[in-house]
């Protein structure tokens, strides 16, 4: 359902585009609330959504909006590299604040939350992708590498297996997303995202 993402980005988007630019504390404010705004959106429901309401919700005009992201192609694409980022970066700081088997788990919560969120906005992706018009990101890798220094982190603690392979965790991860797309319970992914942290504990001795 989801592809590998893992085509180097050929152009500047224009969400990147933006960012690059440095923005008054207002403005980055108003496009912070924005994002988020739309992300719970497109996760409720999907990316058709009207931007009126997302604009309302946010608290600005839809002049705001469209300031910040001149279409609707534009707004996705930045909600989709906000959520990707945020999986990217947080597993660091998830170590800072758990033992490393917790922080996995709650890197697990963060990252169903973005899968969820691209439930919404997949048609849209993938019709930006094939034309050129979003820049194909390095997904896969991205969350790889934060498994990865999870998965290391729990080595050298003793509370994760040392010889597992990060990319063993990231198929064993989209395996439960796609298996509960359909008739999806929280309660199911959290049973079934729980089950995984239990396999990645270190076996006892016999």
């Amino acid at each position: 359902m989801f592809p590998p993402e893992t085509t180097t980005p050929k152009r500047q988007s224009s969400a990147t585009a933006e960012s690059a630019r440095p923005l008054r504390q207002d403005a980055q404010r108003n496009r912070d609330r924005l994002i988020a705004v739309a992300r719970s959106a497109f996760a409720a429901a999907d990316d058709t959504v009207p931007l009126e309401g997302i604009a309302r919700e946010a608290g600005v005009g839809i002049g705001t909006l469209y300031r910040h992201f001149p279409s609707r192609e534009s707004l996705i694409e930045a909600v989709y590299a906000a959520g990707l980022d945020d999986v990217a970066t947080s597993a660091q700081t998830l170590l800072e604040q758990f033992p490393p088997d917790v922080a996995l788990r709650a890197w697990m919560n963060r990252y169903a939350e973005f899968i969820a969120t691209k439930r919404g906005m997949i048609d849209t992706l993938r019709a930006g992708w094939a034309s050129g018009r979003i820049s194909t990101p390095t997904t896969r890798e991205r969350v790889t590498a934060a498994i990865g220094t999870l998965l290391a982190a729990g080595a050298l603690a003793g509370s994760l297996r040392a010889d597992v392979d990060p990319e063993d965790v990231t198929v064993m991860l989209l395996g439960v997303f796609l298996s509960t797309t359909t008739n999806n319970t929280s309660e199911q992914t959290d049973r079934l995202l729980t089950l995984v942290v239990d396999a990645l504990r270190p076996q006892p001795r016999r």
